[in-house]
């Protein structure tokens, strides 16, 4: 028996297997959890999750998760399918159009951060009240949503998806007081060391962001098959009483201010 098994939660933004995502949703029906998989359309037809859905024998419900009406459509899709309330949630969406456009931050267009905000961090908060408002998680139910340091300090490239993850943070800390005291629910971020996905690929720079990383955390970055594992336990009962939390998963990147490995690369 697996440490989720009888659990039953939604996996959003599995795009391709290189997608965090995706492998929590592997790692979640590898410790016996049935899920229900989510993308856009438009993600759908660009990526693979037909192909994940199958191994996992589940379901995949489109949604535009900036779309409330698309959000209670997958809700009660997801309630009717597992026949009932369920346990887990992952929220694993963000995309910076300025980003994509190359537009630097001291000039960035700001329809384009109302998009960047929207899609990143306030869908989070349409989930949770989705959520929140049918009902639909058991008690002691559990929501993580995939971060980055960027939203605590300054790195160079991550434009406005840095006040993004910002945001997404203060909503977790804000809507789990209330989740937690009313209907036992934690909420949590997972701040995740760089890591090569699509949209992480997306950053400039990212090769050297990688690197200087991984050089600097004591254990190395973490990978996507590392973060799923430990995004698993926070959907477990073992960790219960764990919310309200932005929690690092980088290798100890987050205490370093200066390894010797990163020491000697400056020196030569």
């Amino acid at each position: 028996m697996g440490i989720l098994t009888g659990k039953k939660g939604i996996i959003t933004g599995a795009l391709n297997e290189s997608s965090i995502a995706w492998k929590v949703a592997e790692k979640a029906v590898e410790e016996g959890a049935e899920i229900v998989l989510t993308n856009t359309p438009v993600s759908m037809r660009l990526g693979t999750i037909s192909q994940l859905a199958e191994k996992c024998g589940t379901i995949v419900i489109p949604a535009d998760a900036t779309s409330v009406e698309d959000l209670g459509t997958l809700v009660d899709g997801a309630m009717e399918h597992f026949g009932g309330k369920f346990d887990f949630v992952l929220h694993s969406i963000g995309m910076s159009p300025n980003i994509r456009k190359n537009i630097p931050y001291e000039n960035i267009n700001y329809t384009l951060m109302d998009k960047t905000m929207d899609i990143s961090a306030i869908s989070f908060h349409k989930l949770l009240k989705t959520l929140y408002a049918k009902d639909a998680l058991n008690e002691w139910g559990s929501v993580a949503a995939l971060t980055y340091i960027a939203g605590e300090r300054t790195f160079v490239g991550y434009s406005d998806m840095a006040d993004a993850k910002a945001l997404l943070e203060s909503i977790t800390r804000s809507f789990g007081a209330i989740y937690g005291a009313k209907r036992h629910v934690r909420i949590n971020t997972v701040s995740q060391s760089p890591t090569y996905t699509t949209a992480g690929q997306g950053v400039s720079g990212m090769t050297s962001i990688y690197d200087i990383a991984d050089k600097m955390s004591p254990l190395g970055n973490a990978t996507a098959d590392d973060c799923a594992s430990y995004i698993v336990t926070l959907f477990s009962d073992y960790t219960r009483k764990v919310t309200m939390q932005n929690l690092y998963h980088d290798g100890g990147y987050s205490s370093m201010g200066m390894s010797a490995a990163v020491l000697e690369q400056l020196s030569k």
